[in-house]
């Protein structure tokens, strides 16, 4: 005899014994005590998210579905933007921003090996790596201190004829200068990629408009990676208000097809069986008609399911991190003649990834000094990813060919390789623990 009346009281009691059980083996508290290790980020999460994945579990439908159509939905709704699609992880969002940008779909406009895009060296590899793998041409230019943000005074020494695309980052939260950087788009004709990983929940104004970051140009990137503003485990968006665009974009991550039927869909345009494409024969199943050499990139419901429920959070995530980098700016502004503080770009409200800091070169300290004392006494730091990425071994056998351009010189580029490191400001991070690092740092500066 079934032990449910159906399967509706069967999930009800399921969900019951997961919420009694994350209550029991998952909820921490918060409270500190000096010597606990102090992470830089983490998952925050509670009984609804894992109610919610179970759920998912339950369907087990497991490949992308409804999880997945509603955390699009909500996902778009919050950023005010008419298209989204949810993908594996932020590095894939940004392999299928860049892509889309190659579509035939896009007539003259379209990116073609040996095209150039401007962007930075300082940043994450993934920005910039699909953009060598395809046989475009990165520039890179130099960034500011203390924004850690593109220098745009070095856009028009960048421009050229071959000139397509700006491709960058909202570094850990701190928007780049939209209004110059648009407009410049705008001027030459180009495509803007706004690299949003770091950066969910960041708004900027300009023109009397206030809107969020990733929405001003023309492709916007997320990732739910477990330190991010929300977390699905793995997971990524991308995101744009231009239908050509989001074609290009599913089709890239579905395989490369032409149809646009979801999984487990069939004959959504009516024409499955009487098309005619490339060489193939008339009527051949529109299911198996591919316009681009696409890739794998879906997400499952299992992790859209805990994005579901991680988007109700958002907002008072975004405000923890908004708080968090005030109290320790605050804190920290002491020690002003020895480390650089971070400063917001002027017209935003950045929802932080991480609180940055450049030792200055008249306080006769190392920053790995810093940081080992830091780490030695549980805090975890990290540095501004690849510092300079033209630096690392994956560049040797570039360096001195023609894949790539560097304008100017990259000196603050390499002083943040040298000299910047951040620690956390992240939800789960109390005031005692923001205390016990401003101590520590004081330690160390002494």
């Amino acid at each position: 005899m079934a032990r449910w009346e159906n399967e509706q009281a069967a999930r009800i009691e399921i969900k019951e014994m997961v919420r009694e059980y994350y209550d029991l083996y998952h909820k921490k508290s918060n409270a500190f005590t000096p010597g606990d290790r102090i992470s830089y980020s983490g998952r925050v999460y509670d009984g609804d998210d894992m109610c919610a994945l179970t759920d998912a579990m339950l369907d087990f439908w497991l490949t992308a579905g409804h999880f997945t159509k509603e955390f699009e939905r909500e996902f778009s709704k919050f950023l005010n933007i008419r298209y989204a699609c949810l993908v594996n992880s932020g590095s894939s969002a940004n392999l299928l921003a860049f892509m889309a940008l190659t579509s035939s779909l896009l007539g003259e406009r379209r990116i073609l090996p040996g095209d150039e895009v401007i962007t930075v060296a300082c940043g994450f590899p993934t920005t910039i790596t699909p953009i060598i793998q395809y046989g475009a041409v990165p520039v890179f230019v130099d960034v500011t201190i203390p924004q850690y943000n593109i220098d745009v005074t070095m856009l028009e020494k960048a421009l050229s004829s071959k000139t397509k695309a700006i491709f960058i980052a909202h570094t850990l939260g701190n928007p780049f200068d939209l209004s110059v950087v648009v407009d410049f788009c705008k001027k030459n004709n180009l495509w803007l990629i706004e690299d949003n990983c770091d950066a969910l929940g960041s708004t900027y104004s300009m023109n009397g408009e206030t809107k969020y970051t990733g929405t001003w140009g023309d492709i916007g990137t997320s990732s739910f990676y477990p330190p991010h503003h929300i977390t699905m485990g793995e997971g990524g968006c991308v995101y744009t208000n231009n239908p050509v665009l989001y074609k290009a974009i599913c089709s890239f991550r579905d395989w490369g097809r032409e149809c646009s039927c979801a999984s487990g869909q069939d004959n959504l345009c009516g024409h499955r069986f009487d098309g005619q494409f490339g060489e193939l024969p008339y009527g051949y199943d529109h299911k198996y008609v591919y316009s681009h050499f696409g890739y794998n990139l879906k997400a499952t419901d299992l992790q859209a399911s805990v994005g579901v429920a991680q988007m109700k959070k958002l907002p008072d995530f975004i405000r923890c991190r908004k708080e968090n980098w005030e109290y320790l700016h605050d804190k920290l502004s002491r020690f002003a003649d020895k480390l650089i503080l971070p400063e917001k770009a002027s017209n935003s409200e950045p929802s932080w990834f991480g609180f940055l800091i450049t030792v200055r070169e008249s306080s006769n300290i190392s920053r790995n000094k810093i940081t080992q004392y830091l780490e030695e006494n549980g805090i975890q730091t990290r540095l501004l990813f690849s510092g300079n990425f033209l630096k690392h071994p994956c560049f040797d056998e570039l360096r001195g060919t023609d894949k790539y351009r560097v304008v100017g010189n990259l000196t603050n580029t390499d002083d943040v390789m040298n000299r910047s490191f951040w620690i956390g400001v992240y939800p789960g991070m109390i005031k005692e623990k923001m205390d016990y690092m401003v101590k520590k740092i004081e330690e160390i500066l002494s």
